[in-house]
């Protein structure tokens, strides 16, 4: 059975994971993605260069390009893909997450719930 990604990425979003590893001039691993509390609307993603892998982290390969999930935030990303996009007005990582349930208007902050857990299981046992 495989098991089940906490994360999924885009092309464009592991092409730019890539990038930014690319540009550094020190070594790192890959990227870093939490939720830290903050904004007008609780809760805003973390996307920092990952040096070193922690045992705890969960990780996600695409591409070449690694993304490691900070345990304390898997809850909140389960089901979640990370995508990049570059518009007039501003580029970055756009995470597409089912747990989100309201975001602010200026789109920097984001309410999040856990994950329902069961209805997961229930899902993957569907597909």
């Amino acid at each position: 059975m495989s098991r089940f990604s906490v994360l999924t990425m885009t092309d464009a979003a592991a092409e730019r994971v890539n990038a930014i590893l690319a540009s550094q001039d020190e070594p790192a691993l890959g990227v870093r993605v939490g939720v830290k509390k903050g904004g007008c609307a609780g809760m805003e993603y973390t996307v920092d260069l990952a040096k070193e892998a922690s045992p705890t982290d969960d990780r996600v390969e695409k591409n070449g390009a690694r993304v490691f999930i900070a345990p304390e935030a898997v809850l909140f990303l389960l089901g979640t893909q990370m995508d990049y996009e570059e518009t007039v007005l501003r580029s970055g990582f756009v995470f597409n997450n089912p747990n989100q349930t309201s975001a602010c208007g200026c789109g920097e902050s984001v309410e999040l719930k856990a994950a329902d857990l069961k209805s997961l299981a229930e899902q993957r046992a569907e597909g």
